[in-house]
């Protein structure tokens, strides 16, 4: 007589294998699952270090207004130069406390990997003030590029951070559909690119300067 099969043997070997759609599957698409929370920690730790010395140079600079912030460098690395201007208060307040709000996504990224999940429609509401987050900084380029004619260190280190935290988060919520296979797959490609478009931007604006440090 044929051996019986044991139902228990082949019930685990059922839920060993991974079922489609799910997680291992999930994780093709999604380069290394656990990049996100890091980008969302160190990202949001920066940024809202970046973004709490803004927001104390523009007090002192309300309290003084001989005050010159520490990341006045030169004319072209100047945060005086940008922090009076109109583009520093689009809202009617300073633009660092955006940034003090928005930078909280650090914990979102330390519940990650302390093992938290969160559901779609919070990832979804991510996804929103990351877009919000990334249209708004490249505003603010645009404007100190071409309006202000000065650079903000500070500035530039969130703008550098809203980025990534923009970009890995767009691709985690699109994971699971097509649309996301090539760019997910360039991921790191795509981010220098980016990278590489902005600072061609900021030698060729600034250049005349640039060139009297050669």
């Amino acid at each position: 007589m044929p051996p019986s099969s044991n139902p228990r043997s082949t019930r685990s070997a059922s839920a060993a294998r991974p079922a489609p759609g799910g997680a291992a599957a999930v994780g093709v698409l999604e380069p290394f699952p656990r990049l996100l929370p890091w980008v969302l920690l160190v990202g949001g730790v920066i940024g809202l270090i970046a973004s709490g010395v803004l927001l104390v140079e523009k007090i002192a600079m309300l309290r003084d207004s001989a005050y010159v912030p520490s990341c006045s460098l030169n004319p072209v690395l100047s945060c005086g130069s940008v922090m009076t201007k109109p583009q520093a208060e689009v809202f009617g307040f300073p633009n660092p406390l955006l940034g003090v709000a928005g930078f909280a996504v650090a914990t979102v990224g330390a519940g990650l990997l302390a093992g938290a999940g969160f559901r779609r429609w919070f990832w979804w509401g991510l996804q929103a003030g990351a877009t919000f987050g990334v249209v708004f900084v490249h505003w603010l380029m645009f404007q100190s590029l071409y309006r202000i004619h000065a650079l903000c260190p500070y500035c530039m280190a969130v703008w550098t951070v809203t980025i990534p935290i923009f970009w890995y988060t767009t691709l985690h919520n699109l994971r699971t559909t097509r649309v996301a296979r090539t760019p997910t797959k360039y991921h790191g490609a795509v981010l220098t690119t980016w990278a590489v478009v902005v600072l061609t931007l900021i030698g060729e604006q600034f250049w005349s300067y640039w060139k009297t440090l050669l």
